[in-house]
């Protein structure tokens, strides 16, 4: 009872200290100021403008000349501040749709899966989180599903390009203003690269900087952001950036019965964003705060966690650990770590750094401080790589129900859309009416490797209207998922 109480105090007074310690420079600032005023009112102002004649011409040269200077270099080597003028989600199609049913039912027609494959499909669906809507490519809903070079690349066209062709409307912009297009597909590397196929299709610039990223995961998404930030560093003055967020599904569906490869089948769904950056803030709805990148892939461990590898009957798969949530928890820690000290308040960084040294004296005899990045940031986009990955995030970072809303409805209507599920997240938030101008977004990917990357947004200019992919479905979610079932 004693301790429920005094959990209970501190609760009422963490705001009051959050306050002072947030505050801190005017809680100095102010007695200071008063201080000297009251000091100029004691001596009188005839005495200060005698002190200050008194001052040697060098010394008031420097006292102005010095500040200036500072402040011109700081302007002049400071990065330049990247925005993002937009983005547009690819909008799947009701007849690509994939009912569990369908997925079950062409899963025992085709004769590389058994029975007992077919069954644990059926119970990995069941506890997934994905509703009955998601989509796959065309070429997925054949028997047996076509893997070919064609189906690919007709895939490709259709999400990459749609998706283009809305963010194109969206900003009226003309292709020849972009300057630099990074696209990002982790398996499937076509030879010309997605690059070449946008400048092609929209007959873009001949010195237009592209750059075709793979192999990298579900967190490339972000690293694509961060490369084109720093591209934009060097390009002239409000430069634009094409980000493509995709991944391509036709090619990579297995065919075997290693149940380590089986769940990116039951997980994994078409999916993919374009993303518009400039150093030119006039039109812009976010500017990009932080993008922090954090590698594990050091540790054996982590680097096999997901691999793309052969089964014994020479089926290509993604081969997915047993130890990934694991993994990926120590690679949360690693970015947090990281991120913290750029977004967190003086308040949380001071209760973390004096954690910390209790722990230190105490030999870790006391549990570690979780910085409150509710602090930072008012909407949180979780990389929908499935319910356990949302639910970890969940309890590790200590979110609400409605903080991890996104991801989770996200997950529901799209599947695991890869890298571009971000952005479909960031749609989920708009579409509800929840962005605020000056609300700051934090956006967390994971990828084989194995990385966690992360990226700050804040609000401003909220989206006009619900459109985007939510625009047929927003008035439905969110909706209820049933709790896994333990056997």
């Amino acid at each position: 009872m004693a301790m429920a109480s005094s959990s209970g105090q501190m609760k009422r007074l963490k705001p009051l200290y959050q306050l002072a310690v947030n505050n801190i420079l005017a809680v100095v600032t102010v007695p200071l100021a008063v201080a000297v005023v009251m000091k100029v009112a004691e001596v009188g102002p005839e005495e200060v403008l005698a002190r200050a004649r008194s001052l040697q011409p060098l010394h008031m040269f420097l006292a102005a000349f010095v500040p200036a200077a500072a402040t011109a270099v700081y302007l002049m080597l400071r990065p330049r501040a990247v925005y993002m003028v937009d983005y547009a989600c690819f909008r799947t199609s009701p007849n690509c749709r994939v009912p569990f049913a369908t997925f079950l039912e062409h899963s025992r027609v085709w004769p590389g899966f058994d029975e007992r494959s077919v069954r644990f499909m059926t119970r990995l669906l069941e506890r997934s989180g994905l509703g009955e809507e998601t989509c796959l490519p065309y070429a997925q809903h054949y028997i047996p599903p076509s893997r070919d070079l064609e189906s690919s690349r007709a895939e490709v066209e259709l999400v990459v390009f749609s998706a283009i062709d809305d963010l194109l409307a969206k900003t009226s912009i003309s292709p020849d203003d972009i300057d630099i297009v990074v696209v990002n597909c982790s398996l499937f590397a076509p030879t010309p690269s997605f690059t070449d196929m946008i400048i092609n299709r929209y007959k873009l610039r001949k010195d237009v900087r592209n750059v075709h990223l793979s192999g990298m995961g579900c967190s490339a998404g972000l690293i694509a952001v961060g490369l084109a930030r720093n591209l934009l560093q060097v390009a002239p003055m409000g430069a634009h950036a094409l980000v493509v967020s995709t991944e391509t599904i036709t090619p990579n569906y297995y065919m075997g019965q290693e149940r380590a490869m089986l769940l990116p089948n039951c997980l994994f769904r078409m999916g993919g964003a374009a993303v518009l950056l400039s150093t030119n803030g006039a039109n812009a709805r976010f500017r990009l705060a932080r993008v922090v990148r954090t590698l594990t892939g050091a540790k054996d461990g982590a680097y096999h966690c997901v691999y793309q590898e052969e089964d014994d009957r020479g089926n290509v798969g993604i081969n997915l650990s047993k130890d990934l949530m694991s993994i990926a928890g120590d690679a949360l820690k690693a970015n947090i770590t990281a991120m913290g000290p750029l977004v967190l308040p003086a308040s949380e960084q001071l209760l973390f750094a004096l954690s910390f040294i209790a722990r230190k004296v105490l030999s870790g005899r006391i549990k570690p401080y979780i910085p409150d990045f509710r602090t930072a940031f008012e909407h949180f986009c979780i990389h929908a790589g499935g319910r356990a990955v949302i639910d970890e995030l969940q309890r590790s970072l200590t979110l609400s129900d409605e903080q991890v809303e996104a991801s989770r409805m996200t997950l529901h209507r799209f599947g695991n859309t890869s890298s571009s599920s971000l952005w479909y997240e960031l749609a989920y938030v708009e579409a509800k009416g929840r962005m605020r101008r000056g609300d700051r977004v934090w956006m967390i990917g994971f990828g084989s490797g194995f990385k966690c990357n992360s990226a700050a947004w804040e609000c401003i200019r909220p989206a006009s209207n619900a459109g985007g992919p939510w625009a047929a479905c927003i008035h439905r979610y969110p909706v209820h998922i049933p709790d896994v079932l333990k056997h």
